[in-house]
């Protein structure tokens, strides 16, 4: 067993004990205060230089060499999810309402104690190693976007950047990858149709926002089966219809609310056209109107090619070639593909699912979980994917 594979397993408990802490005390995006100063109190004592308050709430540490070399960025999210958890665990959630549901207590954890190793060999590193720790991953806009703005990719100028997110769609211990685009663009809209209120006995005398909203909801698939290139990945989802009070009246008005994620960014911007044109006319037709608001959200993450090649040679050493799969695009965002905008990387799936302890459950459910045991994994790759640059 290699050195730095043994100085992870020796830290096993303690990368699992800082996961339950932050598991049990989750935080919104963008309110991490207590997280974040958990964070900047342990690199502290690990003797690295820190600053707090970046993008609010924010934790750069940076980790110098013994030599003048390349800078490394390794990045984890730190925020929670507006979830009420449904676990029976002893680390259960204590905050009413929000849950660490996605696994962004192990990514913390995991960056955590990799700081602490590579802190130990400092003085074999030939550069500077950047830890990002992220505020706001899961609402749009992100905290990757305000801390670049806030200049985290400068001072030391960062060259390249890496990132994992553990993934319970991935039997635990593997590691997925691909290079090119890995998630999608992912936006958002909103749509308000306007109708004319009255008695739900007497329809002819309304505009229902109803009818128009249902009709809505199915022509604006059209935009992804008739208006699309089939070979030109496209999802367009309603996740939220909003209209009236009570079973018997016609509402003035009707909402949706909706999210279409695409895998390049000229797709993207022609499809704001054609749901305003679709909305307004369908609502047109059934005497009504229709107001759209689009947000182009978080850009598709693009892995560097080469960069990749490196992360899959630090896998095949960390948990065998046979663990190492090249896996598909995924339709979710990501807003660590602002970083990987500005310089090249890559970003990893570290599987988490097992099945045989149960904890095989979607992310974003109430009922999500992971198998901690593969948080020294995670924490090993960060180690190793700097050093293997910084060498």
């Amino acid at each position: 067993m290699d050195r730095i594979k043994e100085e992870v397993l020796s830290l096993k408990d303690e990368v699992i004990s800082i996961r339950r802490d932050i598991h049990k005390h989750p935080e919104l995006g963008f309110h991490e205060v207590r997280t974040s100063k958990l964070i900047e109190n342990y690199l502290k004592d690990c003797g690295i230089e820190v600053k707090g308050n970046v993008a609010k709430t924010g934790v750069v540490g940076l980790i110098r060499g013994k030599e003048e070399g390349e800078t490394v960025m390794l990045r984890a999210d730190i925020d929670a999810l507006p979830i009420e958890e449904m676990n029976n665990v002893s680390y259960k959630s204590v905050n009413k309402g929000l849950m660490h549901a996605c696994g962004h207590d192990g990514h913390t954890a995991m960056l955590m104690v990799a700081a602490k190793i590579l802190s130990r060999h400092r003085d074999e590193l030939k550069g500077n190693v950047k830890l990002i720790f992220q505020p706001s991953e899961e609402k749009d806009p992100g905290g990757a976007i305000k801390m670049i703005e806030e200049g985290v990719m400068e001072n030391p100028k960062v060259d390249k950047a890496f990132g994992m997110h553990l993934g319970n769609m991935i039997p635990a211990g593997i590691i997925g990858i691909k290079d090119g685009v890995l998630t999608a663009e992912a936006d958002r809209f909103k749509i308000v149709i306007k109708g004319k209120g009255g008695h739900g006995a007497y329809p002819h005398t309304s505009v229902d926002p109803v009818v128009i909203a249902s009709e809505t909801v199915i022509a604006l698939q059209t935009i992804v089966s008739r208006e699309v290139n089939p070979i030109d990945p496209i999802v367009l989802t309603i996740g939220k219809i909003q209209s009236g009070d009570v079973f018997n009246v016609i509402p003035e008005n009707a909402e949706l609310l909706g999210t279409v994620r695409t895998l390049n960014k000229k797709l993207a911007q022609t499809i704001p056209e054609k749901i305003k044109r679709i909305s307004e006319n369908v609502a047109k037709a059934f005497r009504g109107s229709a107001e759209v608001e689009y947000h182009f959200g978080y850009p598709p993450l693009i892995n560097d090619e080469k960069e990749t090649k490196y992360v899959i040679k630090i896998a095949e050493d960390v948990v065998g070639k046979e663990h190492v799969l090249n896996v598909p695009v995924s339709m979710g965002g990501e807003d660590m593909a602002y970083f990987l905008e500005k310089v090249p990387g890559a970003f990893f799936w570290l599987g988490s699912m097992n099945k045989e302890k149960g904890l095989d459950k979607p992310h974003h459910s109430a009922y999500f979980d992971f198998d901690e045991d593969v948080l020294p994994i995670g924490a090993e790759m960060h180690v190793k994917i700097a050093m293997g640059v910084l060498k």
